[in-house]
């Protein structure tokens, strides 16, 4: 993996830099709708449809009748969607999620067709119809529910601080006052940055959360905002990083399917319901305990 990185490195040095000033910087209609939607607290974006076996609707049957699952994933996501350098195969606890959808669609789990989608773009891809539903640490909000359906919960996160360990910061705001931080573009971190400005410097804004880690190695960035889920990812490829803490937020991670495919969400949450009881316990076991502990599922909340 340090391989890797430090090849991305290389690609980065020649990039050109996105600094915005924390002061200065105007907010998006995209961060001002977050920011009314989270104002509305009669929304509750954990909530998703019923689950139901049923595999005569249009979303459904299109796959089917296709022959192969269209799955937006990332590849530089440490224990979530990542390539491995050995095999070539991605692997993760998003790619053991996507297996189980396409064996229970289409009776075999390497029915998949995988897209890498970075941050900005996982919205487009699902509008687009370039992919049936994206795995892809994606946190259900409520302002993303105005242009996406999401499956259940199956993953809680929560917005953490990663810094280089020479900075010897103690507290998130030793980590991140008046420092330069890096987000991933349309990410909650960013939208979280924009609400809650922690006294930084400015925002270092990337395509994917990974391009933080290297930004951060070429001494561009001083520290970085992230999912806690991705933030030990970045810390285990380089052992000269550490994660701050505690969690900022809860951010509960959802599959997200278009708004026309009510019948693809359904299935989906019902092949949720499956994968919790025999399936979820294993892949985090295997993945993600090691650097964040003991977990268990996500309960299924469902609209009335």
């Amino acid at each position: 993996m340090r391989t890797r990185t430090a090849l991305l490195a290389a690609v980065l040095a020649a990039t050109p830099l996105t600094l915005t000033s924390a002061a200065a910087s105007p907010r998006s209609a995209t961060q001002t709708a977050t920011v009314q939607a989270a104002a509305d607290q009669s929304c509750d974006p954990t909530k998703s449809i019923r689950p139901s076996s049923n595999e005569s609707g249009p979303a459904v049957t299109a796959i089917k009748a296709r022959g192969v699952l269209v799955a937006g994933v990332d590849q530089d996501s440490y224990d979530w969607g990542f390539r491995n350098p050995v095999t070539g195969q991605l692997q993760g606890f998003d790619i053991d999620l996507i297996h189980a959808v396409a064996k229970a669609l289409l009776g075999d789990p390497d029915k998949v067709q995988f897209k890498m989608v970075p941050t900005a773009k996982r919205m487009d891809a699902i509008k687009s119809g370039s992919v049936d539903l994206i795995a892809r640490t994606m946190t259900i909000t409520c302002d993303r529910l105005n242009d996406l359906a999401f499956s259940t919960e199956y993953f809680q996160a929560g917005q953490q601080v990663v810094v280089p360990k020479a900075a010897h910061a103690k507290t998130i705001d030793d980590a991140v006052r008046g420092k330069r931080v890096c987000v991933a573009d349309s990410s909650t971190a960013q939208d979280y940055l924009t609400k809650h400005p922690l006294g930084q410097s400015g925002e270092v804004v990337v395509e994917n959360q990974l391009d933080c880690l290297v930004r951060m190695q070429l001494g561009q960035a001083d520290a970085t905002m992230t999912d806690n889920a991705l933030a030990v990812g970045q810390a285990a490829q380089d052992p000269t990083m550490q994660v701050i803490g505690p969690s900022l937020t809860n951010e509960p991670y959802g599959i997200a399917m278009a708004r026309t495919a009510p019948d693809l969400v359904a299935r989906v949450n019902q092949i949720l319901e499956d994968y919790r009881r025999s399936g979820w316990q294993d892949s985090y076991d295997h993945w993600l305990k090691p650097g964040l502990g003991p977990m268990s599922p996500p309960a299924a909340n469902y609209l009335p």
